[in-house]
C-alpha cells in the first residue's frame, strides 16, 4: 500500500511515483488524487460537480470549465462512469457528466496497489505437456477478449488497449519461445503447422477449443462474436467474415462447423464448432479413435422404413392461416438462446436438449399438411425422415408390437449414427392414432389396439421433433390427444388465400388472353393441392396447341371437372407459393 499512500500524501502530484505512468496532466491527476482520498474515506462513487466544487470552490461557473478533465480520465480508463447501461465515452459530451457519479476504475486501484499495471511473465522453459501448453493459448485469448472488449470503447481508452496489447505480443513471444525448447512435438502446434492456418485461423480455433474445454454456451461460439475477436475496425470484420463463410479453409478442411439458430430478431444466425475427430485429436491426443460424423443419404439404403427428404421450400414458400404462422413461429423460437436460457432455468428443457415438439397437422387433403412439414424443416435447417402410416396393416400383420418400435429404434439409431436432428414425419396417421376398439373384439381388433398401444407408449418418451398428419381430428383417441404439445388444424383456403395461391402459382412466363381474371377463378372453393393439379392439367391441354394460350375458360372447364369428380378425396403433398 506504499504507492497508495505516498499519492494520497505527496503535495505536488506531478512528484507522486505513479504520476508518469498516469499519462495525464497534473490538474487531471489532482482530481485523480482527490477521488483516491474519497475512496479511503468510503465513497465509491462521487458526483462529478462535488468533485470539482471541492476542488476549484462554489466560484460561478469554475467547476463546468474542468469537466473535460473529468472525460479525459474517463477515455484514460483511471475513472469509470456510474450507469445503468453501457456507455461510449467518445459519444458522451462534457456537461452530461456534471451531474453523474464517477468513482475509481479497477485499473486504477491496481496502479495505486501495486505500483505498476505489469505482469511478470514466468520463466522460458519447455512445455510439459499439451495442456500447459494450452492453458498459455487459453490465457491469450482472455487478453483477445479483453482487447476486443476495450475496442467497443466502453468506459475505456486507447491506453487499455497499448496495455493489453502488449502483454499479449509479450505472451505470444513467449509461447514460439517455449514451442521451440520444447523437444516432444505439441499436438495443437503441429496441427497448426499441418493445416497452414494463420494468426486468424488459430484465434479463432483456440476460442472454440477454450469453449469445448469450459463446457459452455458462451457467445463467443457465435460467428460476429469470432470476428470481433480478430478484428481491428469495421472494414477488418468484413474482410473477416471471409474466415467464417461456406468456402473458407477452415470449413473447406473440415476443422470447423457451424449450426444455424434463430435469433431474437427472427434472423438466422450462426454458431460454430470444432468437428468432432478433429477435437478428440486435440484433446485425447493419445487416442488414435477416430469420431465420424455420418451423413443421413449415406445410411438410408441400408433400412427399409423411412424415406429420407431433402426439403427444398420453406415457411416463407407456404400460403398458411395467420393462426398456424403464429404457432409456428412460437414453435420456432424453442432455438432462440434467450428462451432455451429460460426453460432450462425453470427446469423445463435439457440443456443439451435440441426442440422438443409432438405436433398433429389434421385437416382436409390438399390443404398443405405435408408440404407444411417440409417447410418447416426447411426452415429448421433439418432434414426429415418420412414414414407412410397407410402401409403400416399390410406392412406388419401379426409383428405388431415389434415393427412399431423398430420405427422409432431405427429412427433413434439413424439420429445417433448421424449426431443429427431430423424431424419424424408420420403421414397419413390415421392408423395409429384412431379411436382404440373396447369389449369384445377380433383377433385383428385386438392386433390393433395392441400396436396403437405401443405407439401410445414411445411417443409419450419421444425424444426430439415429430410431426404427425391426419384428416379427421375428432376421430384421434383422446390418449394421443394429450401427448402431442401442438395441435394445428389446415383448413381449406378462403377466398383471399386463393388469390395469393392462384397468383404464385400461375405460370409467370405463359400466355395468358386479355380478358384472363384470376380473381374469378379464386371464387370458386379449392384447396391449395387442387389449385396446384388444375394448373398443370391445364398447362398440360394447352401445351399441345397450334397456338398455345392460357384462356379462363380453360382453367374453369378444369375446375367443374375437379369438382365433378370428387377430387377432395384425392391425396396431395401440399402447395406452394413458388
Amino acid at each position: 500500500m506504499k504507492t497508495l499512500i505516498n499519492f494520497l500524501d505527496t503535495k505536488d502530484v506531478e512528484k507522486s511515483e505513479v504520476f508518469t505512468q498516469l499519462k495525464c496532466r497534473k490538474e487531471e491527476a489532482v482530481i485523480l488524487q482527490h477521488l483516491a482520498r474519497k475512496y479511503v474515506e468510503g465513497q465509491d462513487d462521487v458526483l462529478t460537480i462535488e468533485i470539482l466544487q471541492d476542488i476549484y470552490g462554489d466560484k460561478k461557473y469554475e467547476p463546468i470549465k474542468h469537466l473535460n478533465e473529468v472525460k479525459v480520465l474517463l477515455e484514460l480508463g483511471w475513472l469509470h462512469q456510474q450507469s445503468f447501461t453501457p456507455v461510449k465515452i467518445s459519444e458522451v459530451t462534457p456537461l452530461e457528466l456534471l451531474n453523474g457519479a464517477v468513482g475509481l476504475s479497477p485499473s486504477l486501484l491496481k496502479l495505486l496497489q501495486y505500483g505498476t499495471l505489469e505482469s511478470d511473465l514466468p520463466d522460458i522453459k519447455p512445455y510439459l505437456d499439451h495442456l500447459e501448453y494450452l492453458q498459455d493459448q487459453f490465457f491469450r485469448i482472455e487478453l483477445y477478449q479483453k482487447i476486443s472488449m476495450i475496442r467497443q470503447n466502453v468506459h475505456e481508452h486507447s491506453l487499455g488497449i497499448d496495455r493489453t496489447q502488449h502483454k499479449l505480443q509479450l505472451l505470444e513471444k513467449r509461447i514460439q519461445e517455449r514451442v521451440a525448447q520444447t523437444s516432444e512435438k505439441l499436438v495443437l502446434d503441429k496441427f497448426f503447422k499441418q493445416k497452414k492456418m494463420d494468426n486468424k485461423e488459430q484465434v479463432i480455433f483456440i476460442a472454440l477449443l477454450r469453449e469445448e474445454y469450459s463446457a459452455s454456451d458462451s457467445s463467443l461460439r457465435e460467428m460476429n462474436a469470432l470476428i470481433e475477436l480478430i478484428s481491428l475496425d469495421e472494414y477488418d470484420k468484413i474482410k473477416n467474415r471471409s474466415l467464417l463463410e461456406d468456402g473458407s479453409n477452415l470449413i473447406n478442411e473440415g476443422i470447423i462447423d457451424y449450426e444455424e439458430m434463430l435469433n431474437p430478431f427472427g434472423g438466422i444466425s450462426r454458431a460454430f464448432y470444432i468437428v468432432d475427430d478433429i477435437l478428440q485429436s486435440i484433446i485425447h491426443p493419445q487416442k488414435n479413435k477416430k469420431v465420424t460424423r455420418l451423413k443421413l443419404n449415406a445410411l438410408i439404403d441400408e433400412q427399409d422404413i423411412f424415406e429420407l427428404v431433402e426439403p427444398t421450400t420453406s415457411l416463407d414458400d407456404v400460403v398458411l392461416a395467420n393462426e398456424t404462422k403464429e404457432t409456428l413461429s412460437n414453435l420456432m423460437r424453442q432455438l432462440d438462446k434467450e428462451v432455451v436460457g429460460r426453460l432450462v432455468e425453470w427446469g423445463i428443457k435439457d440443456k443439451k436438449s435440441g426442440i422438443d415438439a409432438r405436433i398433429i397437422f389434421y385437416g382436409a387433403a390438399g390443404t398443405g399438411k405435408t408440404m407444411t412439414a417440409y417447410s418447416l424443416a426447411k426452415s429448421l435447417k433439418r432434414q426429415v425422415l418420412a414414414f407412410d402410416c397407410s402401409k403400416i396393416l399390410s406392412m406388419y400383420v401379426g409383428e405388431s408390437e415389434k415393427n412399431v418400435r423398430k420405427i422409432f429404434d431405427t429412427f433413434y439409431d439413424l439420429c445417433e449414427k448421424t449426431k443429427s436432428e431430423p424431424i419424424l414425419l408420420l403421414n397419413e396417421a390415421d392408423q395409429f392414432l384412431g379411436a382404440r376398439s373396447s369389449g369384445t373384439t377380433s383377433g385383428a381388433d385386438q392386433m390393433h389396439n395392441q400396436m396403437q398401444n405401443i405407439f401410445l407408449e414411445q411417443i409419450e418418451k419421444f425424444r426430439g421433433m415429430l410431426i404427425a398428419t391426419t384428416n379427421l381430428l375428432e376421430n384421434i383417441d383422446k390418449a394421443f390427444s394429450r401427448r402431442f404439445n401442438y395441435k394445428i388444424e389446415f383448413k381449406k383456403p378462403s377466398e383471399l388465400q386463393r388469390v395469393e395461391l392462384w397468383k404464385l402459382m400461375l405460370p409467370v412466363d405463359a400466355p395468358y388472353e386479355e380478358k384472363f381474371d384470376l380473381n374469378e377463378l379464386a371464387t370458386y372453393a379449392l384447396t391449395g393441392g387442387q389449385i396446384n393439379l388444375i394448373i398443370k392439367n391445364t398447362a398440360y391441354k394447352v401445351a399441345v396447341r397450334d397456338e398455345p394460350l392460357f384462356r379462363l375458360e380453360d382453367f374453369i372447364q378444369e375446375i367443374r371437372r375437379e369438382k365433378d369428380a370428387s377430387f377432395d378425396s384425392e391425396k396431395s403433398m401440399g402447395f406452394l407459393t413458388k
